[in-house]
């Protein structure tokens, strides 16, 4: 029992010698040291890795001095100087097409003329109904003239004035009587001086004359008075025994005693009269109504003495007003219709006008799609039959629009160098200049754009003739200032606030390649002048200086490989 005890006890000892267990710990940090180790090998170079992948995200460009030429670029499309698309807004058969294609035409040529015989049917009619129209306005004016007239003559009329100076002798009327035109008023007698007439021997009367003074005898009182001859008769008369005379009116002063049976002789120039005569009072007239109406008032009575001219009395006025007013209505009436006439006239003879297509330029015909004998219907060209009648090109010089940026257009003058070529036309080039700059923009997503005009340079059949045709695309280059040389560096290496990226302590390696570009630097720079490509440096840089570009697509390649 005891042997088999002792003899267990030595066979389980090898298993806990201390030796053993220490052997089995070396080995297992043996294996620790040499893991870390390649983690760190293989960290270090995913570190190199790394860093060769941002270095390369980069792009190296040296500060250079070249020739800087600042330009405003753009493309356009060449155009003929001006040109005509003849259309027609009349259909018919057309009688005369006088031109071929590549004729030359002048400005006001015809091109085309159209059978016009119905539009002149209907120039005819309107001419007749303008005159109609004329006619009718002036017989509505003659009317409203005459009723305006009218009115003007009754309100003179109805004023009764007195028609000589003296004395009321009889009134025929008295107020508020109803009166028609030609009715005795009143009569008026100038008892203050009467008149005489006498015979004279022909042969005495023709040594007297009008306002000479004569000497009257007044029958049967002797009493003499001075007198002016007021009238000699023009013709002889047959007197007393077959003796000629001539008869002499005077006028006298009235004493007081003078009336119609009283009688007197003349001395007139030493000479008397062939016998005597009988006075008469100087006016005896009947006043008598102009107007037919109420007379409204009647300011003199018999006996009263009045002067020639004075009113007398006045007529109740007639209202005229509504025939007046009738008659302006129908004036406007007819000479609305004359307009309305006159604008059909007009109408016909601009259609009349429309049968003729002239040519508004000098130019070229390039295209002709309508000849004589042809029938013409404006509703077939526009649905594209044949786009136009006929197309014109003014080919003496040759144009193109650029749509210019506003941050551009700035810096544009009338006059300025243009450098373009046409994209069908490799290796050839053409100049011209800015001709115009319009300033009315366009303005697309908040950016505003203006049209430029250039001319191009020569003259536009020889350029055609070159192959430089209207409808061309070309791209352009407005030279806005030629600067020289200067030191200048890519536009892409300028950042926003002024600074360009330099090679800092550690950043590149001994072959000047950068390795690390987190040692890059920024440093401020001042620019002047730049093109599309590159900018002016007017300070911070040296000639041969390097500067980074950030790569932004091989930034993001890196990113999407997972480097």
């Amino acid at each position: 029992m005891a042997e088999q005890t002792a003899g267990t006890s030595v066979q389980e000892k090898p298993k806990f010698q201390a030796p053993k267990k220490k052997k089995k710990w070396v080995k297992r940090l043996v294996i620790i040291v040499v893991l870390v180790a390649v983690l760190a090998l293989i960290l270090s170079q995913c570190m190199n890795q790394g860093r060769q992948g941002l270095a390369g995200g980069y792009i190296p460009a040296a500060a250079s001095i070249q020739d800087m030429t600042v330009t405003v670029s753009g493309p356009g499309t060449i155009q003929p100087n001006d040109s005509y698309k003849a259309t027609t807004l009349v259909k018919g058969e057309i009688l005369s097409a006088p031109f071929e294609e590549g004729d030359a035409v002048h400005k006001d040529d015809v091109l085309f003329t159209i059978d016009a015989s119905d539009v002149e049917s209907s120039i005819k009619q309107a001419q007749t109904s303008v005159e109609q129209a004329k006619l009718s306005v002036q017989s509505a004016q003659l009317n409203y003239d005459s009723l305006l007239r009218t009115r003007r003559d009754n309100a003179e009329d109805r004023q009764v004035k007195a028609n000589a100076a003296g004395v009321i002798n009889k009134l025929y009327v008295d107020p508020g009587d109803n009166v028609s035109i030609g009715t005795p008023i009143a009569e008026i007698l100038d008892r203050d001086n009467m008149k005489l007439t006498v015979p004279f021997h022909s042969s005495d009367a023709a040594s007297l004359f009008a306002g000479q003074t004569v000497t009257v005898t007044v029958s049967g009182t002797a009493e003499t008075l001075s007198g002016t001859i007021s009238e000699i008769a023009a013709t002889d008369s047959v007197g007393a025994g077959g003796t000629l005379t001539r008869n002499i009116t005077v006028v006298v002063r009235n004493p007081g005693a003078l009336s119609e049976s009283s009688s007197g002789t003349v001395l007139a120039g030493g000479v008397s009269s062939a016998a005597s005569g009988t006075f008469t009072y100087n006016v005896s007239k009947q006043l008598v109504a102009k107007y037919s109406g109420e007379l409204q008032t009647l300011s003199i009575k018999e006996g009263d003495r009045v002067t020639e001219g004075q009113v007398v009395g006045e007529f109740k006025e007639t209202d005229m007003q509504d025939q007046i007013d009738a008659a302006a209505i129908s004036l406007e009436n007819a000479k609305l219709t004359l307009e309305n006439a006159q604008d059909t006239l007009a109408r016909a003879r601009d259609n009349l006008d429309d049968y003729t297509i002239t040519s508004p330029i000098d130019g070229t015909v390039i295209e002709k799609n309508y000849k004589a004998g042809d029938n013409i219907d404006p509703s077939s060209v526009s649905s594209g039959a044949a786009a136009y009648m006929a197309v014109i090109y003014d080919m003496s010089r040759l144009t193109f629009d650029l749509n210019v940026d506003e941050l551009d257009v700035v810096k544009l003058k009338v006059g300025q160098k243009v450098l373009f070529t046409a994209d069908a036309l490799d290796g050839q080039s053409f100049t011209g200049i800015v001709e115009k700059i319009n300033i009315n923009g366009t303005t697309v997503n908040g950016r505003t754009t203006y049209p430029v005009t250039v001319s191009v340079d020569g003259d536009g059949l020889t350029l055609a003739g070159s192959g430089l045709y209207p409808g061309m695309n070309v791209s352009a280059n407005i030279i806005v200032e030629e600067v020289g040389s200067v030191l200048t560096i890519p536009v892409d290496a300028l950042s926003r606030d002024g600074t360009v990226l330099v090679a800092g302590e550690g950043a590149l390696n001994d072959k000047g390649e950068l390795v690390d570009p987190s040692k890059l630097e920024s440093r401020e720079i001042t620019v002047g002048h730049s093109d599309s490509d590159y900018i002016e440096v007017l300070s911070g840089l040296e000639e041969g200086e390097t500067v980074y570009i950030q790569n932004n697509a091989s930034s993001v390649m890196s990113m999407m490989m997972g480097g």
